[in-house]
């Protein structure tokens, strides 16, 4: 059985009673909360009032993290340090990091060597940005294995992304997931999307065309599923409930 993950932002107070609802009926089994810059000191309070177990991501280039790049290091190291702030108080084994843009993996190496903590855990990418104006550190297994092999770190495996970059590369889709289940992933994060897109999408289960079906049967039933498709409505997590029932009537025996 999967062990079901909700992801939310750490300024998203306005979903707690929903997220402890659905933790208390069995629904979930733990949040994985995204490190928002400059939060913790507002927020962590709220956090630890909660007795859910949770995973800490930490924030990406989008929010001003890009571990490939040296001239980012002293606000890297800022905003990594938030990130670990969050896990120490909220006793999370895991932080989730993504490898940078554009820059050069070597550096984003050195980075996670500097502040390895043994929670860290390496995302894989897609091949572009959302703007295709920059190419991701991270987006092939062979990237990914670079990383996590040389510091003994572990695998979080976006299907998403991995889907998107295999075809900015012409590879099979479905190949190309097999390639970093063989990196052996302790997370995994799941949405629907464009089968033939590049993009990174978060839709809704059904409101895209990936073979949702056929991706659960790839995958172990041993790691953390983190759900990420999108929060429609402000005010509740109905929509994520439909989600990881839409999971359930797959009857595949997992869920």
């Amino acid at each position: 059985m999967y062990q079901i993950g909700l992801k939310l932002w750490s300024t998203n107070k306005n979903y707690i009673s929903e997220a402890i609802r659905l933790y208390n009926s069995q629904k979930i089994n733990y949040i994985e909360l995204f490190s928002v810059p400059g939060s913790f000191q507002n927020y962590i309070t709220i956090w630890k009032k909660i007795k859910i177990p949770f995973i800490i991501h930490a924030p990406h280039s989008h929010s001003g993290l890009n571990p490939a790049k040296k001239e980012f290091k002293k606000k890297n190291l800022l905003l990594a340090k938030e990130a670990i702030q969050f896990a120490h108080e909220l006793e999370s084994d895991y932080i989730i990091f993504h490898p940078g843009i554009d820059g050069e993996i070597n550096e984003t190496i050195t980075f996670f060597s500097d502040i390895n903590n043994g929670k860290i855990i390496i995302e894989n990418k897609p091949y572009f940005t959302i703007d295709k104006k920059h190419i991701c550190i991270g987006h092939s297994p062979e990237e990914i294995s670079n990383i996590i092999n040389k510091l003994d770190l572990n695998f979080c495996l976006d299907i998403g992304h991995a889907i998107y970059s295999a075809n900015a590369k012409k590879i099979d889709p479905y190949k190309y997931i097999n390639n970093f289940l063989e990196l052996k992933p302790k997370i995994i994060h799941l949405t629907d999307g464009n089968i033939n897109g590049i993009i990174d999408q978060h839709l809704h289960f059904g409101s895209g065309s990936f073979d949702i079906s056929k991706i659960m049967k790839l995958l172990p039933k041993s790691v953390k599923l983190t759900i990420e498709t999108i929060k429609s409505n402000p005010n509740n997590l109905k929509d994520f409930e439909k989600d990881i029932n839409y999971l359930k009537n797959l009857n595949l025996n997992k869920i």
